[in-house]
């Protein structure tokens, strides 16, 4: 069923065996940026025309109103709304400790240096549709920019066939702090958020994952607006021992399949024989399996199996594929954590399947795919804010640093810089007498972060 790699004793496997799509083609992107130039030229009638021909669906308003979130609490089961609740407690707590502060540092020269953490106004929740509806996307993009002060959270959606969103999702709206919703998806959803039409005001970021049309869409208006990152289709590796239980193993690289056609499923493993095993578990799990077409054909197009000779041999191939979620089905699985480099979401022992990181563990599910955990890492806190750097100088912090100032700015041809600091030196030293330390001319910042005029 999955493709076979079995490498030889202490050979390292290379990027060139995994058989990756991007997170888009060059037919995504070209109709995405139509669809963008579209939307930005005429605003709400052009929303209309094409969600009336991707989603079959005639809107005409696409705000609801605030009162459709309060009674969605009353259309979910109660079984999913406590669910929800819970996982909403977990994600927003893990996030609370990501917070970080506005910080100065005094020199003893009297200059001071630091960060201020603000955050963004705006940002943009996309949360998908078609073959699976995500009330969980909404917990886990809109709760960090919640934590993160955020004031105004704008979601957008496809509609369903009756034109109206999923109560779950209007629910996870109402639990995550979401100030408004739209019922309108794909690229010119995204489109919406970045450049405004007459119904939907821009934002300062979008994040949350879509489909190829709205990864290419967040790449065309990246620059005007901000993204998280450009997600492709979603990933798992599995690292198994001989003590790992083939039919776990098996039913987790069958919740990553079921996602998509597209999702790419990965198992390391000790030898052919437990790879047989592997696989025959999961062609029983299938006759149960409801989805069972998306993940025959994501685990046969998609999936790879890496049949490995040692445990360092099996890190090295985890750390080339580096992928989205990374499972370790070994013994002692927390004593190999510090041979990962590259992983989006890693998770340790048996009892741990991604299912838990999908939903409620706390961790966000929005990770790097395609093999960018290389350099990049799950939303956090800090997608939400931004951080302005702070500098104030006293006299005589200036007269430490002039000499290296003008020094490096002669070196790169830029005279006026090194004129700005020569200027001030002809009265640094009366002034560096005169002034006690941290005074300075215009604001500084009192202990407290805030601003205060001297």
């Amino acid at each position: 069923m999955m493709r076979r790699i079995e490498l030889k004793p202490t050979e390292p496997f290379r990027k060139e065996l995994i058989d990756r799509t991007g997170a888009f083609d060059a037919r995504a992107l070209k109709a995405a940026t139509d669809i963008v130039a579209d939307v930005r030229e005429r605003g709400d009638d052009a929303l209309r025309e094409l969600t009336q021909r991707f989603d079959g669906v005639s809107i005409e308003a696409f705000a609801l109103p605030k009162s459709a979130l309060d009674a969605a609490m009353d259309q979910v089961d109660e079984e999913t709304l406590e669910a929800l609740r819970h996982a909403a407690a977990q994600i927003r707590d893990f996030h609370e400790r990501q917070v970080t502060q506005s910080w100065l540092f005094a020199r003893e020269d009297g200059a001071i240096v630091g960060a201020k953490v603000t955050p963004l106004d705006s940002v943009g929740i996309y949360v998908p549709g078609g073959r699976a509806l995500y009330p969980s996307t909404v917990l886990m993009n809109a709760i960090p920019a919640s934590v993160a002060g955020v004031e105004r959270i704008a979601c957008v959606t496809p509609p369903q066939h009756d034109g109206t969103v999923d109560a779950a999702i209007l629910a996870a709206c109402k639990l995550a702090g979401v100030t408004e919703v739209y019922t309108v998806g794909g690229a010119q959803a995204v489109a919406a958020l970045a450049y405004g039409t007459q119904s939907i005001r821009p934002v300062d970021k979008i994040t949350g994952p879509g489909n190829a049309y709205v990864a290419a869409a967040k790449k065309v208006v990246s620059g005007d607006v901000g993204i998280d990152m450009i997600a492709g289709p979603s990933e798992v590796c599995v690292v198994a021992d001989s003590s790992a239980d083939p039919s776990l193993v098996a039913i987790d690289l069958m919740a990553q399949a079921e996602h998509d056609p597209m999702a790419a499923c990965y198992l390391v493993c000790p030898s052919g024989a437990y790879a047989d095993e592997v696989e025959h578990a999961v062609e029983e799990h299938l006759a149960h399996s409801p989805r069972a077409d998306i993940t025959r054909a994501s685990l046969e197009d998609h999936g790879l199996i890496v049949i490995v000779d040692d445990v360092d041999q099996a890190m090295q191939a985890v750390d080339v594929i580096a992928p989205e979620h990374l499972e370790l089905h070994m013994r002692d699985a927390m004593d190999h954590l510090g041979q990962i480099r590259n992983a989006g979401a890693i998770f340790l022992g048996p009892w741990t399947p991604e299912a838990v990181g999908d939903y409620v563990a706390g961790p966000n599910h929005t990770l790097p795919t395609g093999g960018t955990a290389r350099f990049a890492s799950p939303l956090s806190v800090d997608e939400f804010v931004k951080k302005s750097s702070i500098i104030q100088y006293s006299a005589r912090a200036l007269m430490n640093d002039s000499k290296s100032v003008m020094a490096i700015a002669m070196h790169e041809g830029l005279w006026a810089h090194a004129q700005s600091v020569a200027l001030r030196m002809q009265a640094a030293s009366e002034e560096a007498e005169r002034a006690p330390v941290g005074a300075g001319w215009g604001a500084t910042i009192n202990e407290g972060g805030e601003r205060a005029h001297g």
